[in-house]
This record gives C-alpha cells, sequence and structure tokens, in this order.
C-alpha cells in the first residue's frame, strides 16, 4: 500500500479534484472522511469491534456478562435445579421428617425470589442489548465507509484503463494512418 507521503496515481488525483469540485462541501462528514482518505492513500478500514469494546465502562462491561450468562444454558440448568430443590425441601424431605417448611406449597417466597430474578435481568439484558445494536451500527457505519471507498477506487481503476485503452487506441489509429502513408 502507498503510504500517504507518496504522490496519489494521477487517476485517484483526478477523481478526487472532480469530487472536490461538484459539490465536496454537500457531502455529509463521513463521505467527506472518506473522500479526503482516498485522496491522501490512508486506509478507512479499522477494528470497531475493540475500540467498541474498549470504550465500555465498569458497569457496561459487568452487564453484558451477566446478559450472557443469563441466557445460557447452564443459567437455565441451575436455575432448574436450584428450583427443583427449594420444592423438594419444602414438600417431600420435611414432611417425611416431621419438619415445618419454610416456605409451604403453592412457594410464595419462591415466587418472590423468581420475580425479583426476572425485575432485576430484563433490564440488564435490555442495557446488554442495546449495546450490541449500537456496536451494529457501528459496524454497518464503518462498512458503508470501506465500501464507499471501494467504489472509489474501482472508479479510479476505471479512469486508469479507460486512459489506457484511449492511449492504445490513439496509438492503434496513428499506425493505422502511418501503414496507409507508406507505399
Amino acid at each position: 500500500m502507498t503510504s500517504a507521503t507518496n504522490a496519489p496515481p494521477d487517476a485517484v488525483k483526478l477523481l478526487a479534484r472532480r469530487l472536490l469540485e461538484t459539490g465536496y462541501d454537500d457531502l455529509p462528514p463521513r463521505e467527506r472522511h472518506v473522500i479526503e482518505r482516498v485522496a491522501k492513500r490512508l486506509a478507512v478500514s479499522r477494528d470497531v469491534g475493540s475500540s467498541f469494546e474498549e470504550s465500555r465502562t465498569f458497569g457496561e462491561r459487568l452487564a453484558d456478562r451477566i446478559a450472557a450468562f443469563g441466557g445460557s444454558w447452564t443459567f437455565i440448568l441451575m436455575f432448574m435445579g436450584a428450583v427443583l430443590v427449594w420444592v423438594l425441601v419444602n414438600t417431600v424431605l420435611l414432611f417425611s421428617s416431621g419438619g415445618e417448611p419454610f416456605d409451604p406449597y403453592p412457594f410464595i417466597l419462591l415466587n418472590l425470589f423468581l420475580s425479583l430474578v426476572a425485575a432485576i435481568q430484563a433490564p440488564i439484558i435490555m442495557m446488554s442489548q442495546n449495546r450490541q445494536a449500537a456496536k451494529d451500527r457501528l459496524q454497518a457505519s464503518h462498512d458503508y465507509e470501506v465500501n464507499l471507498k471501494a467504489e472509489i477506487e474501482i472508479m479510479a481503476l476505471h479512469e486508469k484503463l479507460d486512459e489506457l485503452r484511449d492511449k492504445d487506441l490513439a496509438g492503434l489509429i496513428l499506425s493505422i494512418k502511418d501503414s496507409r502513408r507508406m507505399p
């Protein structure tokens, strides 16, 4: 890849000049940024995922971990096991030993705990989903910039090919004229 200190090829210069002359100021900042990067022969691509991850706060990282664990089979199986143990302790084991259950059927205390878990887990999962949606929007925006740069580079390649074709065609025409002049 060419560094920023080297002069850009003529086709890219020409294309950048044309873009500048045809309403560069009317373009959104993101598109101007891409055109400037193309004109300077700099890369547009970057790892938006790592920069997004680095910008998260401790609370956001914790919420993401809790949401990831809360949506796993490990959590579901552990939760089902805990509910099963709760029900067994309060029905079969305590009745068979003659003890008094601490949460008799219909398990009102268990329902309270289940409601608390759901009330805490739902907003944490929503926060995590909102952050994932923001990350997806950032990735889509970056993909657009990369695609725009690729489109501009392809246009520059077309300009180069057209220029080469025109030179070859002009050379061919001259050689045909020269061959007709010779006896």
